[in-house]
């Protein structure tokens, strides 16, 4: 049990600052469920419908199957597919059979699949029929064994399921004809075909694995973060009690994908825990978002910062109902208080910032949702999770003092897959070292200041992007904004924005930076500012900063060559 630290004073009373996890395998709690509520709706996908029951026994074919073409416990099975009901039936499948599931983002290049597959060792895969010519191209390359076949036609209610062939055609401009072979497998045939008979695997939920998860490689090849039954059954049981004022019943929104550590936890695996029903969509998009809360009235909508964004400046917004929602918390990326303010106001429902990594299952912070919370804060650890602040002299900060973020509970990893100097370097004495710079203020509330490594020294000055980006986002004509610290000859590197502006808006370069400079110190305000339609981004919604860092400095490099 953590001592007690100075955030517990505010906690309220329905949270416990100690919590006694359930010391059971992930996917025991889908077998309870389903025994507990059968008939139960456990999620919904573009119309169709599956009970609790349902969804365990599509497990059971999955888990006999895998175990019938050889896994063994602790192989991996990689599972490459947008959300969906194969997602969740693969997914718990795969840890009823004893696998180790690697979540493999469906956008994937060949050279990054074959990385990631290799780098696993995973020997079998579940994947989109559209996605089968690159997990074909990449499998000599690999250790893959063996290759199952779904398409999201599989679980479409009539007539959608014989229009989608169509849809797909137009979209994908393919259609994949799948036949079963020794080592291509195809979904239908194992759902309608198998017994539903597996072998129990004996689980050590402390010590055995249940997740390689990708970190996003901004910087060098992706590592696997090995994360254990424990570890994420101990972040879902923080996360319920978060979330106190939720009733049994509810439906969680499931925007975020399965494959980010994110939506997993907070949609998937927090609704097979505790019952409620998910609400799911293969991608993002903005319409379909919109006419989906206000017909299945989803009560809690996990989601990242530009998604919430896409949402509010969507001209149809004001066509829809979102009173349903209740609860948000939004992860992956800083949340700016204009967004904040605007969704409340557009749902009536509550949006806090929340953090984590996925080193950490991913949660260990964010405001309480119905209590005391501070805007721009990431508000404080959860239950059983400590936090400090560290100096780069090794010692610990005083209040107020900027340092290295540093996080401790039962949620932390086990360790990178098969780097253990790497492993060494982020944790050490239980302690994980994020990156991340920030400060604690005299109440426990924590304060993101940057990603270490995003900061920018201009002319001797250290420059925070994010300190930048809020001024930025308080402009009324912008949309998205994202600040880099790109080179420069003379400061070592000056401050550039990339600016989205809203539909209907115009802002001139002099306009942004008169409204900067008004707001920050002069040697943080941009020196340059770049317009455009899109940023680059991450599946779940992240802004590819360091894409834009690589741009720039392809551009210099082709300069210097004419």
């Amino acid at each position: 049990m953590l001592k007690e630290k100075v955030w517990h004073a505010h906690y309220p009373d329905d949270i416990p600052t100690s919590i006694v996890y359930d010391e059971k395998p992930l996917d025991s709690f889908l077998a309870a469920n389903a025994e507990k509520f059968p008939k139960k709706k456990a999620l919904y996908f573009m119309g169709k419908e599956m009970t609790f029951a349902e969804v365990y026994s599509e497990a059971k074919k999955m888990a006999g199957y895998l175990q019938s073409l050889g896994l063994e416990k602790g192989d991996r099975v990689a599972v490459m597919l947008p959300n969906s009901p194969q997602a969740v039936i693969s997914y718990y499948g795969a840890l009823m059979a004893g696998a180790i599931v690697v979540q493999t983002n469906p956008l994937y290049k060949e050279r990054e699949l074959e990385y990631q597959l290799n780098d696993s060792g995973a020997e079998f895969i579940v994947c989109l029929d559209v996605l089968l010519p690159r997990v074909t191209n990449v499998r000599r390359k690999t250790a893959l064994k063996h290759t199952i076949v779904t398409g999201i036609k599989d679980y479409l209610p009539f007539p959608k399921n014989r229009l989608y062939p169509f849809i797909q055609k137009k979209q994908y401009n393919m259609v994949v004809q799948v036949e079963q072979s020794e080592d291509i497998h195809v979904w239908e045939s194992i759902i309608k075909g198998s017994s539903g008979v597996y072998t129990p695997v004996e689980i050590d939920p402390k010590n055995d694995l249940a997740l390689l998860q990708y970190t996003g490689g901004t910087t060098g090849h992706p590592k696997g973060v090995m994360l254990t039954h424990y570890n994420l059954v101990a972040n879902v049981q923080m996360c319920q009690r978060w979330l106190y004022k939720t009733k049994p019943g509810g439906k969680i929104l499931g925007v975020l994908p399965f494959f980010h550590v994110y939506g997993m936890t907070t949609v998937m695996n927090m609704s097979i825990m505790y019952g409620f029903e998910m609400v799911l969509l293969p991608k993002f998009e903005a319409e379909d978002v919109l006419k989906t809360i206000q017909k299945q009235k989803p009560t809690m909508f996990p989601g990242a910062p530009t998604i919430y964004i896409g949402l509010l400046n969507h001209p149809n917004l004001k066509k829809y109902d979102l009173s349903s929602i209740d609860a948000c918390i939004s992860g992956s990326a800083p949340l700016p208080l204009e967004v904040q303010e605007q969704f409340e106001s557009v749902t009536g429902g509550n949006l806090v910032e929340g953090y984590g990594l996925t080193e950490t299952s991913p949660v260990t912070h964010a405001n309480f949702i119905w209590s005391k919370r501070i805007n721009g804060s990431i508000g404080v650890p959860w239950p059983d999770t400590d936090a400090k602040i560290i100096m780069e002299d090794g010692l610990e900060a005083h209040v107020g003092e900027v340092g290295e973020i540093a996080v401790k509970g039962p949620q932390i990893m086990k360790g990178y897959w098969n780097k253990p100097d790497e492993t060494e370097n982020i944790l050490k004495d239980g302690w994980l070292f994020t990156g991340d710079m920030g400060y604690m203020d005299e109440n426990g509330y924590f304060y993101i200041v940057d990603r270490k490594k995003n900061m920018i020294i201009a002319g001797g000055y250290n420059i925070y992007p994010r300190e930048v980006e809020e001024v930025l986002y308080e402009h009324e004509a912008v949309q998205e904004a994202v600040v880099a610290g790109i080179p420069d000859p003379y400061r070592g590197e000056t401050v550039k924005a990339y600016v989205v502006l809203k539909p209907g808006y115009e802002a001139t370069e002099k306009e942004l930076n008169t409204f900067c400079r008004k707001n920050l110190a002069a040697f943080k305000a941009p020196r340059i500012y770049e317009f455009r339609d899109e940023l680059p981004k991450t599946a779940v919604g992240k802004i590819l900063r360091r894409q834009l860092i690589d741009e720039e400095k392809e551009k210099i490099t082709e300069s210097k060559s004419v």
